[in-house]
């Protein structure tokens, strides 16, 4: 049976939505919408005006629309679907919020609500590079890091807690936004790399600018890549020694760096494993930055269980 979600994923940065075609086999989107997320005067991006903008955002997509069945959106941080309370997010401030029933509140229609990253992966489980396997990693490397774990076919969400990966101390001591340190997102997210090149050159770039200075043989940006490399090795020996998936995806903007990363992130990955770990497969997401919000539809169009 086909149905038509509305899906939003809210990220650090940008919030990307889309209306999307659902059925048993495919995610079509049909229409598209990009806005940034919205902060106040004091840089924060607080619940309130992500609400607002959500609701803006799926008004707009309705609109002209022959039939929407329901709205999925999906956060980033520490998010509980039970109750569809944002615990914490490091990036857009907020603790404890219900956002589930706010958003209810203001859009009018059945709502899916989730975690980015696990809808992300549900969609690559689903849809994209990892079809057919039953334990995957899913990483994008964007704003933040977390992971979407699916284990014997199933996404685990720990209660909400599942999957922060980006918030391993790997000890390099660097502060993080969380407000520890030693963090792997605080070396390895593509924001990071793009702060710490800015502060060795003093040159304002983005992390695919950074990409493009490495292959430029740019010693300071193969110092940064480098050391991005070894902390999302570190981190990710972590989930293979916990998780043992058959396959990590990688995805996010920083993994649009394609073999850049993925090659020496391999091999580094691979130094580290000892002879009892089971050695997944790295894959590039198939299905770029719509994976989130391809995942939103599925959480709108199926109402997802978690464990």
């Amino acid at each position: 049976m086909t149905a038509h979600a509305i899906a939003v994923d809210v990220g650090g940065t940008e919030m990307k939505a889309a209306l999307v075609t659902v059925d048993r086999d495919t995610a079509r989107p049909l229409r598209h919408a990009r806005r940034p997320t919205p902060r106040g005067a004091d840089g924060a991006a607080t619940a309130d005006l992500v609400v607002k903008a959500v609701a803006e955002v799926v008004s707009d997509l309705r609109s002209g629309a022959d039939v929407v069945d329901a709205v999925g959106v999906v956060v980033p941080g520490v998010v509980d679907e039970v109750r569809g309370v944002g615990v914490f997010s490091a990036n857009l401030g907020w603790r404890d919020v219900p956002l589930r029933d706010r958003l209810a509140a203001r859009i009018g229609l059945p709502l899916g609500f989730g975690h980015d990253v696990r809808a992300s992966g549900l969609a690559e489980v689903r849809f994209g590079a990892a079809r057919g396997m039953r334990d995957v990693v899913m990483l994008p490397i964007g704003t933040g890091i977390a992971a979407a774990i699916v284990l014997d076919g199933r996404l685990y969400a720990g209660g909400g807690f599942a999957g922060e990966i980006g918030h391993i101390d790997i000890g390099h001591g660097e502060p993080c936004g969380c407000g520890s340190s030693g963090c792997v997102e605080a070396v390895a997210s593509s924001a990071a790399v793009a702060r710490r090149y800015r502060a060795r050159t003093g040159r304002d770039v983005s992390g695919a600018d950074v990409a493009a200075a490495v292959r430029a043989g740019d010693p300071d940006a193969q110092a940064v890549w480098q050391d991005a490399i070894d902390a999302l090795a570190k981190g990710l020996l972590v989930l293979v020694t916990v998780a043992a998936p058959e396959c990590i995806v990688l995805g996010g903007g920083f993994a649009q760096a394609g073999e850049l990363l993925i090659e020496p992130l391999r091999a580094r990955l691979d130094g580290m494993l000892a002879a009892y770990h089971r050695r997944p497969y790295l894959k590039l997401a198939e299905l770029g930055d719509t994976a989130g919000c391809l995942g939103a539809a599925l959480l709108a169009t199926e109402g997802l269980k978690t464990t």
